[in-house]
């Protein structure tokens, strides 16, 4: 396993959020996979806080979205956030947030978030009409994706990726 930071930025450069010492437990040309299990945060604003339970994070090199996969109290609740595909250097893995978010619950029901953020961010960060279509187009891929229950949006995907995480856990 590898330990690096999520380094989350906005569109204008400006840092957003900071997960320290994350555990990377795969990567291929096309996905990273990472576990972060009660680990530090700092918000671009300076603050700081622990996530409060254990997540299989899907972050694409070509898709604009990552997915976080939250495991509560055997349920799994699913936060997508529309960003670029991510990039990893010595700093750690990065990527840039773009406001919009969908949230996948354990009854199979979806909220689209932060429209109204994304709105003013369109405007206020200059986003192009080039990144908006491309948000546009894979949010609708996002939604294909959990509507037909593609990997990461299946229980036995994310159960699968945890155990791993225990076992080389266990064996580090």
């Amino acid at each position: 396993m590898k330990i690096l930071d999520i380094i989350s930025y906005k569109h204008d450069g400006e840092l957003h959020r900071v997960w320290k010492d994350v555990c990377q437990i795969y990567e291929d040309d096309e996905l990273v996979i990472i576990v972060n299990n009660k680990v530090d945060v700092i918000d671009g604003d300076g603050r700081k806080w622990k996530t409060r339970e254990p997540a299989i994070c899907y972050f694409f090199k070509k898709y604009w979205f990552n997915v976080i996969s939250m495991i509560r109290s055997n349920q799994i609740y699913y936060y997508c956030n529309l960003s670029s595909p991510c990039v990893i250097d010595s700093e750690g893995l990065k990527y840039i947030d773009y406001d919009l978010d969908v949230k996948l619950y354990p009854n199979g029901q979806t909220e689209l978030l932060d429209v109204d953020e994304y709105d003013f961010n369109i405007k206020d960060l200059h986003y192009s009409k080039e990144i908006i279509n491309i948000i546009k187009n894979n949010l609708s891929i996002l939604y294909d994706l959990i509507n037909n229950r593609k990997d990461p949006f299946n229980n036995e995907c994310i159960e699968n990726w945890y155990q791993k995480y225990l076992k080389e856990s266990k064996n580090s």
